[in-house]
């Protein structure tokens, strides 16, 4: 679990209650199962209607990954492990890759390196390792465009919920006890269309394409890697070259 996020989550709504606290609103007004209707069944039917089955389907896995806590390896790691990789192809030769190969963890490396072993051209290498980044790019962007569509009809559905909810205000207006409560609770629906959309959604779409970025940034490092070590280049040529991918922070206690 991204306790990180987790604690980002409990800090909006603790936001939300106190502010209601302290501008003198009663918090318990947010308990509305009329409003919470309206946005979460509402926001589902959105994504509903703009994405096919197969992308609906992968929601939950798609939710999993961004609380997954596991983070990807880091670049300078993965750079040292391509560099102990390459000096060993260029003490012992390609072939002598076979064993140690297969303890690769990275399974994108791993694939690639394979290839390598296998004496298959620099051409089919590249072109294999560049359609599953470029498939795993669009499996990423599907994930987030779906959070940012979701973000972007909430508020709506919010503003939705207040109209409804002050239409039944309005058919009721002999009960004045009553329709202050009611006007207040017909604009719990548009709170909630703003918090979740601006609060969570777009942002958990944003770090969906944040997480994408490093990853990819990561194989991109690896194909060149793959490629350098295949074409036999030397071990120092290939860190300068792996090294000028990485940021300045990164980059530290490596040159």
């Amino acid at each position: 679990m991204d306790i990180f996020l987790i604690l980002g989550i409990i800090m909006g709504f603790i936001s939300v209650i106190v502010g209601m606290i302290v501008k003198g609103a009663d918090a318990m007004v947010l308990l509305n199962p009329a409003a919470a209707i309206i946005i979460g069944v509402g926001t589902l039917a959105a994504l509903v209607n703009a994405y096919p089955k197969n992308d609906i389907k992968r929601l939950p896995k798609i939710i999993g990954v961004l609380f997954k806590s596991k983070e990807n390896t880091k670049p300078e790691d993965l750079v040292e492990t391509i560099m102990s990789l390459a000096q060993k192809a260029r003490q012992e030769g390609i072939l002598a890759l076979e064993s140690t190969v297969d303890s690769l963890e990275d399974p994108f490396l791993k694939n690639g390196m394979e290839m390598v072993v296998d004496g298959v051209n620099a051409d089919q290498i590249e072109e294999v390792l560049s359609n599953e980044i470029a498939a795993l790019e669009e499996r990423h962007r599907v994930g987030s465009a779906m959070f940012k569509t979701a973000g972007s009809s909430a508020p709506t559905l919010g503003v939705l919920g207040a109209v409804i909810g002050l239409i039944g205000a309005l058919g009721n207006l002999n009960d004045v006890n009553a329709l202050g409560h009611m006007i207040s609770a017909a604009f719990v629906a548009t709170l909630y269309g703003i918090f979740f959309g601006y609060v969570l959604f777009i942002p958990f779409g944003s770090r969906l394409t944040r997480k994408s970025e490093t990853e990819v940034k990561n194989m991109m490092i690896t194909v060149e890697g793959v490629l350098a070590i295949q074409a036999g280049h030397n071990p120092n040529t290939i860190e300068r070259k792996l090294l000028g991918m990485l940021d300045p922070n990164e980059k530290s206690g490596k040159e």
